[in-house]
């Protein structure tokens, strides 16, 4: 099983949206806004450091702190005046650390991770909820989630618990805007091979005990890329004509990139 190369309708399907990626200046965010770019979508980047924007894109890139929920909002402002309106948001600035067991973690370390982690998500999804309210169509939010959401790793209880939040929440606010057209999907991209994947791999057993099955992975080269994940967002969040609904009484739908498995 692949995704739809492209999607549907023309060789640049998704040429009239306008998305929205927050964390994008490296991993996965770099990633899916050169897929993005790609197709054709016009592009709102922003990370803590300002992005590289991908060569031939339409771009407006920006240093924003997800945790300053103004700054947020002023982001989303300059994005609209810049293209007119936000079509795709992705929540995927996140951060992994503290890794160890919670008993020994610094408090200022897990005060990040859950303010990067969950604040940054619910200040990027209220914002683009009430874009989403204000504007004519629809709206596709997408909070990038972990396996790490429903199973437990020893050394990552705030990483474990800040993902099963954005689960909740993405879960919430498709409840909560889906008569304005918002649709919501807590996504886990599977293993990526990223900087942050480079960082589990080093971490020393008595911090990560489960560290060796990431080391195996690695040996095995057993990764997605960041295209890949771009691509299922695309056509399982995004194309009309594939895009996933949530199942009757659900707000949002919670699904998993499938392992590339060698396909491109």
């Amino acid at each position: 099983m692949s995704p739809t190369a492209g999607g549907v309708g023309s060789e640049q399907p998704y040429g009239d949206l306008v998305a929205v990626v927050t964390g994008a200046s490296r991993g996965i965010g770099a990633g899916l806004a050169g897929h993005f770019a790609e197709q054709g979508i016009r592009l709102g980047l922003c990370a803590r450091s300002v992005p590289v924007v991908p060569e031939g894109s339409d771009a407006y890139p920006a240093a924003v702190d997800v945790a300053d929920a103004a700054a947020v909002d002023a982001f989303a402002a300059r994005v609209v005046a810049r293209f007119g309106r936000i079509d795709l948001w992705v929540n995927n600035a996140g951060v992994l650390e503290p890794m160890g067991p919670l008993a020994d973690a610094d408090l200022s370390a897990i005060e990040r991770n859950v303010t990067t982690n969950v604040l940054g998500v619910m200040y990027g999804s209220a914002t683009f909820a009430r874009h989403v309210r204000g504007r004519p169509g629809d709206g596709t939010l997408v909070n990038m989630s972990s396996g790490a959401a429903t199973k437990a790793y020893r050394g990552w209880a705030a990483y474990c618990g800040s993902k099963a939040a954005v689960e909740m929440v993405t879960e919430v606010v498709g409840l909560e805007e889906k008569g304005s057209g918002l649709r919501a999907y807590a996504v886990s991209p599977g293993v990526v091979d990223t900087g942050m994947q480079a960082l589990i791999r080093s971490t020393p057993p008595s911090s990560f005990p489960d560290v060796e099955r990431f080391q195996q992975l690695a040996d095995e080269d057993e990764f997605a890329t960041p295209e890949w994940v771009a691509r299922w967002i695309l056509e399982w969040c995004v194309d009309p004509v594939t895009r996933l609904t949530p199942d009757a009484g659900r707000g949002s739908v919670s699904l998993r990139i499938p392992d590339q498995d060698g396909e491109v």
